[in-house]
């Protein structure tokens, strides 16, 4: 990719790396492949050298980037990303196109996950959780076919699914699910396109409904066997049943 499509800059060194960082969580640079050398980047923004490299420290902290003497600097494997750290969080928010194999892995964490924590939240829930948990599917519901309200939409539905983490009363789920939601905003906002191109979101309601009703009536087994039908819709609308592993039910 060449530095060019990346336009002007402006701001310091924060700034910078998250840039350059939503460049690369947005597959613009490969795993392996070579990372521009300090003093193209630094002519091209028409910044210090110094700032630079503090913006290429702060990626290579979380795991994006690895800089070798001798080796210049490479883009490092999917697998050595830091996503649960605070800054990655921030870069991921509103990613429209996150890399495809980071795609691969959010979903095949999530299938793993939110069905285990859908069914703690049937059995742990109480009233404000399931009132938090109707009005995320409420907004859902309105927005869903409401011209203009796509962002809201998407916006309400990763409400609905922060709020299954929330009722699962489990501390350490409960902090996953405030690290996790950029990583579901982009997932989602990535698997809606096209469910909103092929005629609208009733199915991916009525599977959300289906995860509400199992925790509203208590019933973990369910509630999991629901949060599976969502993510294989989910996998379904974003072609990765295959990839992922994940079975899509179509």
């Amino acid at each position: 990719m060449s530095l060019e499509s990346l336009g002007p800059h402006q701001g310091g060194a924060d700034a910078l790396a998250r840039r350059l960082a939503r460049a690369l969580l947005g597959g613009r640079w490969l795993p392996g492949e070579a990372f521009p050398k300090e003093l193209d980047l630094a002519a091209h923004f028409t910044v210090s050298r110094n700032l630079v490299r503090n913006a290429l420290a702060a990626l290579t902290a979380a795991g994006l980037l690895e800089r070798t003497a001798g080796r210049g600097t490479r883009v490092r494997e999917v697998g050595d990303w830091h996503l649960l750290d605070p800054q990655m969080s921030d870069w991921l928010v509103g990613l429209e196109r996150p890399q495809p194999q980071l795609v691969r892995e959010l979903l095949a964490f999530r299938h793993s996950a939110e069905p285990v924590v859908a069914e703690l939240a049937a059995g742990a829930a109480d009233a404000d959780d399931l009132a938090r948990l109707e009005a995320a599917f409420r907004g859902m519901s309105e927005t869903a076919e409401a011209p203009g309200q796509a962002a809201q939409h998407v916006e309400y539905d990763v409400a609905f699914h922060e709020a299954i983490y929330e009722a699962s009363h489990n501390l350490v789920w409960r902090q996953m699910g405030h690290l996790l939601r950029p990583s579901i905003l982009a997932l989602v906002q990535h698997s809606q396109r096209p469910a909103r191109g092929d005629g609208g979101l009733g199915d991916s309601l009525g599977r959300h409904a289906a995860v509400l009703a199992a925790i509203r009536d208590g019933d973990g087994t369910r509630a999991a066997r629901a949060a599976r039908e969502v993510l294989g819709l989910t996998a379904r609308d974003l072609a990765l049943d295959t990839a992922t592993g994940v079975r899509a039910d179509r």
